[in-house]
């Protein structure tokens, strides 16, 4: 139905329930001629005569009757599909279909579904875990939560944390292969590879300490600097290891070094738990990867967010703005 089409029926359900050209024009705030035309245009359109017209009155013949009816009914749905678009647009209601990364949605994001649930009792989620770049637009999901970088311009997205890179090891593999002292001394231990990692089997590293102490020192009273001087950027480092375990298997990368082993490179939300209860300990830990991943939250558009994705995207900043797997490090 186009807007000539829609015109067209309002005229002719006006004229038969006011019994006149002028009264339906009254209650549509239309001239009476407007009126009169957009009626014959349907007429002619189907090709049948809807309307009986008089000098003292105006009535629906059979076939009125018949396209009246029906007519209504086809008004009253649209209406109640409006409605139901409207409310949908004011309170978290209907399905949330969401797509979540694998590992990250598994470990931190199913446990706090039900407490999402909880708070909106009308809305319902189907909730689909891969780790693939899913496109919302062609797959229809209205919120994707991404590990990784923006950069989809089609696509509005938001950072919600930074995700970091951290070296670590069983107490068995250190006891028996002794700890690394610099980057370069990773090459003569054994590795973890995680084929994902779009630099593997390089590890590019930075040193996070020497920023920290230069933050730390530029907070202490002292000389003033002259403007215009520039920090010490940190030291980097690249090393290509040795892997005896490849895998794409975030999870079974995680049990290897947990079993002493090798050296592995892994995401702070994945094994700060491990190493809190010591069953991981940190290597190299004035070092991280170079590049931090970002926790981002992505949809196809930002003009007329229904409810239930705005529900959603308040409920997600809320969880994981602090990065509270950093808070289960001791």
């Amino acid at each position: 139905m186009n807007a000539d089409d829609a015109e067209q029926f309002a005229a002719f359900l006006a004229v038969v329930d006011s019994g006149s050209f002028t009264a339906a024009a009254r209650r549509l705030s239309r001239d009476a001629s407007v009126i009169s035309r957009r009626v014959a245009a349907l007429e002619a359109r189907l090709g049948v005569r809807l309307l009986e017209r008089s000098t003292r009155r105006v009535a629906p013949t059979e076939a009125g009757h018949i396209f009246r009816d029906k007519v209504r009914l086809a008004m009253e749905a649209v209406q109640e599909a409006e409605d139901a678009a409207r409310a949908l647009s004011d309170a978290p209601a209907g399905c949330l279909r969401l797509s979540l990364p694998a590992g990250f949605g598994r470990k931190w994001i199913a446990p706090r579904l039900p407490d999402f649930l909880a708070r909106y009792p009308a809305l319902g989620v189907e909730a689909y875990y891969s780790d693939r770049f899913v496109d919302p637009i062609a797959e229809q999901f209205d919120v994707c939560v991404r590990i990784g970088q923006l950069s989809d311009t089609r696509l509005v997205g938001q950072t919600v944390a930074t995700l970091k890179g951290l070296i670590c090891a069983s107490p068995s593999y250190l006891e028996t292969h002794g700890k690394p002292r610099v980057p370069a001394d990773l090459q003569q231990h054994r590795c973890i590879g995680f084929t994902p990692l779009s630099t593997h089997p390089i590890w590019h590293l930075r040193q996070v300490e020497r920023q920290a102490a230069e933050t730390s020192s530029a907070r202490k009273p002292g000389p003033t600097r002259h403007a215009g001087t520039s920090k010490t950027p940190p030291l980097q480092a690249a090393v290509r290891i040795q892997a005896r375990l490849l895998t794409d298997d975030i999870d079974t990368a995680v049990h290897a070094a947990l079993a002493g082993e090798g050296m592995l490179l892994g995401a702070d939300w994945l094994v700060s738990e491990h190493l809190r209860s010591g069953a991981l300990r940190a290597v190299l830990p004035g070092w991280q990867l170079r590049n931090d991943a970002q926790l981002s939250v992505v949809r196809a558009s930002s003009q007329h967010t229904p409810a239930k994705t705005r529900a959603f995207l308040a409920w997600f900043q809320a969880q994981f703005a602090h990065a509270p797997w950093r808070l289960s490090v001791g």
